[in-house]
């Protein structure tokens, strides 16, 4: 068994509680590593506020950066010593898998969210001897050591900033992947996002790779439609100051938008956004509110060919596009520092409020 410290959940609503665990030794097709970085995301908060059942008390984190400690029999994408980013886990197997859509994969929900276990219902960690939840999206990162799928990780270069790569497991990934992989705008065409976090400025960034006409950032924060801007939006609308569909309709002299992307999870939002689409337009669903929430739609609307299609991950396969975002970064076309700001892992609690508050785009706890 490893000892080690994570940020635990007690139960829904809990705060993070910093306490001392143990991990089991790597199994086959499993990796220790030592944590470095692991970006806080609203699926975690969500997760704690019981939003989406996971077994708790239990370990999250689930956009992680480490270096590999020890690897379990089989394994051989990765060795002791490698610096690797940590993204959800997937089998490998089934036909979404074997297609390139492993976000998709058919036991997703257990493997990543519900169980909380290994596959084989075998807990990975334990408090004071009892199983405590683990295997969050294949990883549970909000500790100094994670045991991870071989499936999770993903090898970068020595010389990789972890502290800074870190996203790019879930949120950046998602934003990139959604923009890129699901609705592919051709060039000239038009695109809204409505929510400037850590996930909606991905997008933003990932639209500026591509010859599209306008990119309309709609947030209710200030200083984050700024940002938007700094990052490559062509126009930025304040919720807070004027009506979202009027603007963006005038904006596009009565057209409405081409593509959309919900980050919110606002149902109030997405119908805003389904609504502002022009003729044949696509609206990709990002945002993860708690089961079982519903939104209304004019049917009558979509008969102009409008899709709604809902999205995970940005449909990415991390070992093919988290590569790619390291090297835009490298580069310096994807500049997630000015996303960024540091915390300790006892500062969890601290971090996800001011996220909800606006004063932080992306947390990132820095071991």
């Amino acid at each position: 068994m490893i000892t080690t410290t994570a940020a635990i959940v007690e139960e829904p609503g809990a705060p993070f509680t910093v306490r001392e665990v143990s991990l089991e030794e790597p199994r086959a097709g499993e990796v220790l590593v030592r944590m470095v970085a692991a970006g806080l995301c609203h699926t975690d908060l969500t997760v704690r506020a019981g939003g989406i059942p996971f077994r708790l008390p239990g370990i999250l984190g689930h956009e992680g950066a480490g270096v590999v400690e020890r690897v379990g029999a089989g394994v051989t994408k990765v060795r002791p010593g490698d610096k690797v980013l940590l993204s959800f886990t997937s089998c490998g197997h089934c036909g979404a898998c074997r297609g390139g859509h492993p976000a998709y994969c058919d036991s997703w929900l257990p493997s990543n969210l519900i169980n909380g276990t290994r596959d084989d219902g075998s807990p990975t960690a334990h408090r004071d001897g009892d199983p405590v939840g683990g295997h969050f999206f294949g990883q549970s990162s909000f500790a100094r050591h994670a045991l991870a799928d071989e499936r999770s990780t993903v090898r970068v270069d020595q010389d990789a900033p972890l502290e800074i790569l870190a996203p790019l497991g879930c949120g950046v990934q998602t934003g990139f992947g959604t923009v890129w992989n699901i609705l592919g705008p051709a060039p000239g065409s038009t695109l809204a996002v409505f929510g400037a976090g850590a996930v909606g400025l991905a997008a933003i960034m990932a639209a500026t790779e591509l010859p599209l006409k306008a990119v309309f950032a709609i947030d209710r924060v200030p200083a984050r439609l700024d940002l938007a801007t700094e990052l490559g939006a062509t126009h930025t609308i304040d919720v807070g100051w004027v009506d979202t569909a009027k603007t963006l309709l005038e904006l596009t002299h009565g057209r409405g938008v081409d593509h959309a992307i919900d980050t919110t999870g606002n149902p109030g939002v997405l119908r805003t956004a389904v609504d502002t689409l022009a003729a044949r337009g696509t609206c990709a669903v990002v945002g993860a509110p708690p089961a079982g929430t519903e939104v209304s739609l004019d049917v009558q609307g979509l008969l102009t060919g409008k899709k709604i299609v809902g999205v995970t991950l940005g449909d990415g396969e991390p070992e093919t596009l988290l590569p790619q975002l390291v090297d835009l970064h490298r580069r310096g076309r994807l500049p997630l520092e000015k996303l960024v700001r540091h915390y300790p892992l006892e500062g969890l609690d601290q971090a996800a409020d001011d996220m909800h508050q606006g004063r932080t785009i992306k947390p990132v706890v820095w071991f």
